[in-house]
Parts: structure tokens; sequence; C-alpha cells
């Protein structure tokens, strides 16, 4: 019996099993980004699928990938990409268990096919991000835009250290290493965590509008304790992006009840995440508001990423 479907805002799918087990499963494009380099597009390829999964604060455990590789691909490429994605799925414990491969004429996309990851646990266990509720703390892991920042500083270089200097520019490039939300997914897993969502495209703001929408709740946030790390806001001012509102894979949104703050907090600590308590999860009628020091805003989803 299909538990969960296909929603808004949500990251998976639950699928209820015989037997008194429950089933996730998440589908996402596969990255193959030549400029910005093979092993970073097999990482991009993995942990993206993997940050959805986590957001029930199951692991993943299954892959099915499906690759439609452009022409211009080689073997020696291919040899290398899919090395890596092997690697990567191991390393977390992912087996995988099928798929196809091939070229496509005409494929000069930087997505080339998609995949579904799978996890399976007992029943009761998944979060889902519609599970948040009003009076909920709005708690972010980690900080913005890590994932654009990151592929910004390795894709342009040059124009990086020249515009923002070598300091940030390494700093930039470092944050790629911090795009997977896994370990904070499994974390909440033995805390009193209500809910969870993945940041990615829309920023901070776009996924905690997701996920008050998804909820059916309202939101307060307050907008001087979003966390934005000075290496993504250099770069993002560079670019003229909005470091609040441009993908931001790796954060994760967590609601978790007010008397849970502390345990929550303290657990996070001992796992050397950041975590920063940004709003409040409300009643609907309220709408999903930002305030900042000019006052408070209503905000929507930011629509097209930057």
């Amino acid at each position: 019996m299909v538990a969960a479907g296909p929603e808004y805002g949500v990251d998976v799918c639950v699928i209820d099993l015989p037997g008194g087990c429950s089933m996730a499963l998440t589908s996402d494009p596969l990255s193959w980004i030549p400029t910005l380099g093979l092993r970073e597009s097999a990482w991009l390829s993995v942990h993206l699928m993997a940050n959805d999964i986590a957001t029930t604060s199951q692991p993943p455990q299954f892959a099915q990938l499906v690759l439609n590789l452009p022409e211009s691909a080689t073997s020696a490429q291919f040899e290398e990409y899919w090395m890596f994605v092997h690697r990567y799925c191991k390393d977390i414990g992912v087996a995988i268990t099928g798929g196809h491969t091939g070229k496509a004429a005409g494929q000069h996309s930087t997505i080339a096919g998609g995949g579904t990851m799978i996890s399976i646990a007992p029943a009761g266990k998944m979060l889902l991000s519609k599970y948040a509720r009003p009076g909920d703390l709005i708690m972010v892991t980690k900080e913005a835009a890590q994932i654009a920042s990151s592929i910004l500083a390795l894709s342009f270089p040059e124009t990086v250290k020249k515009n923002c200097g070598k300091e940030i520019w390494e700093k930039a490039a470092g944050l790629f290493q911090e795009t997977s939300s896994l370990q904070a997914g499994l974390c909440a897993a033995a805390l009193p965590v209500t809910a969870m969502h993945d940041v990615t495209e829309g920023g901070l703001l776009g996924a905690i509008f997701e996920m008050a929408t998804a909820a059916g709740c309202g939101a307060i946030i307050d907008a001087a304790e979003l966390p934005v790390g000075t290496a993504q806001q250099a770069v993002c001012n560079l670019f003229a992006i909005d470091p609040l509102r441009c993908i931001g894979a790796g954060s994760m949104i967590m609601a978790v009840k007010p008397e849970h703050e502390a345990a929550v907090l303290q657990q996070f600590a001992l796992q050397q995440i950041k975590v920063s308590v940004v709003g409040e999860f409300t009643a609907q009628e309220q709408g999903i508001r930002l305030q900042n020091e000019d006052g408070i805003e209503t905000i929507s989803h930011p629509g097209s990423d930057p």
C-alpha cells in the first residue's frame, strides 16, 4: 500500500510492505559535468539521492541507476565515473542493484540519466517533511549555499580567486565535501525530531517554504539567525545571487519540539554538526514570514534557482 505518494515538499514516497516494514524511494538526475570533474559528478549523483532518503532518518540501502551518456563520453571517462559512483555508494552502505547504461545521440546535458535510491525499515520509523506541526522549532544544519558556492568556485577558480581572494576560493571549494546531509539525517534517528526536509533548489528559504506547505503550516523565520558563511556570501555576491535562495544541498531543515531543543543541539554538537535555530512553524493562516531588520515580509517559493 502506498502510505505517502508524490507530494509537494516531500522528499520520498513510502510504501507499506507485508511483515511490518516500510520502504522509502526517491529519484534524482545523475550528474555528468566534465568541467567540474567526473569524481565530483559521481559524488553529486550519489549524495543528492542519499540526502533525500536521509530525511526519513533511515539509511539508504539500494540504488538503481540509468545512464544516458553523451556520445562524446569515452570508455576511460565512463570507467572513472563509475569507479567513483561505486566507491561512494559502498562508503554509505548502498548496494547497486541494477539499471541501464547507454549513449544518447545529441545528448550534451550535464544530466546523464537518473537514479532511484531505496531504504527499508520497520513501519513507523520513517519521518516525512509533512510531519512538522505548529509550535515546532525550525532548525537548520550547516550553512546556506554550500553546493552553489562550491560548484561556482570549482568551475570558475580564477574568477573567484581574482575577485574574492585565494582564501575565500579555498574555503568555498572545500565546501563541496559538505554537500551530504546523510550524517545529520542518521543522527536525528535517535532524537525526538518531528520532521526533516533536504535543502535543494530554492535554498534555505525555499526549503522552509516547501516544508511548511507540505505540513499545512505557516512559519516565522528570523533572518538574522539564518547561517551564511563568509565564503558563501562572498561567492554569491560575486555572481549576484542570494545565498538564502540558491541551491543548498548539505543542509537539513528539522522540526523539533521546543522542549527537546537542548537535547538535539547537544547531540549534534557531539557529532560536530553545526545547528542553528532559525524560527518556528506556526498555524497555516499566519502565512510563511521572514522577519528582518526592515520588518516582516511574507515569502513565497523563490522560483527557478538562480
